[in-house]
């Protein structure tokens, strides 16, 4: 029930948020990233669909770790110097090729004199696997590095915790890729 109300909460200030800052100009972000992820699963009966479908096996171990690579999209929409939401689509190259959308608000920390841009965002996600789609919560941050006008690198690290039936996947993201400031 507190994990409804904190949902309802985050959409309702997400729906609001562009209304109090009708004053700022909006930006658009697009990009995208590259990198390594790291996903363990925990699983609290011997056989689960989750377990099964992002391994391949039916191993009754309670826990394993698979890494692979993570590559997708990304857009953002920046609603002052501070803020922004932002939406990506990562594909994965561990078992099952899991496909993750995952929404987070982003704030950026300005820094006076630098032109990087460090930032924390947290968000939800939803993993798309057979069997799934799994709901997911997820923060991280990171900083962009600019290296020419409107064009930065992102130097990412994502933390993520989705739930299906009978198992929890723990997910760790090392991102980099590319931003350009529309």
């Amino acid at each position: 029930m507190k994990l409804l109300r904190f949902l309802v909460f985050g959409v309702a200030v997400l729906a609001f948020f562009p209304l109090t800052l009708s004053h700022a100009q909006v930006r658009w972000v697009v990009g995208g990233r590259l990198g390594m992820s790291l996903g363990t699963v925990s699983v609290s009966a011997p056989v689960n669909n989750l377990y099964y479908y992002y391994y391949g096996t039916q191993n009754q171990s309670t826990t394993s770790t698979n890494a692979g690579l993570q590559i997708g999209p990304t857009a953002e929409v920046v609603f002052s110097k501070q803020f922004d939401v932002t939406t990506e689509v990562n594909i994965n190259t561990e078992g099952g090729t899991p496909i993750e959308w995952a929404n987070t608000f982003k704030v950026y920390f300005l820094i006076p004199g630098s032109k990087i841009l460090p930032y924390a965002d947290g968000g939800f996600g939803l993993l798309f696997v057979t069997g799934g789609p799994f709901f997911g919560i997820r923060a991280g941050g990171g900083a962009l590095f600019p290296i020419a006008k409107n064009l930065y690198i992102p130097a990412d690290l994502q933390f993520g915790l989705y739930f299906g039936s009978g198992a929890t996947l723990f997910w760790l993201a090392v991102t980099s890729g590319i931003r350009y400031f529309i």
